[in-house]
């Protein structure tokens, strides 16, 4: 049975931190793609940042040099360390595991922008 465990989402001002993780059972953590994306409401979910099993790793546009994606294959588990945190960064944050034929979802955790 495959799990992604999303945590530490919450309540931040702008100009904040937060640090989300993601622990992932019942796959072999290291041969898949890990990414973290975001659904606000009323909007489509939009990928945030990957990092693939070689360590590649891309940011969406929005995010470059205040987010930083990262993984710790022994701990099968992916973090997304989110600075300088604006108001539109306001959304669900879901964590994603995937491969060339199977992709799985974390049950999300709510990130929250305001002052």
């Amino acid at each position: 049975q495959v799990q992604l465990v999303e945590s530490g989402g919450g309540l931040v001002q702008p100009g904040g931190s937060l640090r989300l993780s993601c622990a992932a059972s019942g796959i072999i953590f290291s041969r898949y793609v890990m990414g973290w994306y975001r659904q606000a409401p009323g909007k489509q979910r939009d990928k945030v940042a990957e990092i693939t099993s070689g360590g590649r790793i891309n940011y969406a546009d929005s995010v470059k040099g205040r987010f930083t994606i990262s993984r710790d294959n022994a701990k099968n588990t992916v973090y997304l360390q989110m600075n300088s945190l604006k108001p539109e960064d306001t959304a669900v944050y879901y964590c994603n595991a995937a491969t060339s034929f199977s992709r799985y979802w974390g049950q999300g955790t709510q990130v929250t922008v305001s002052s």
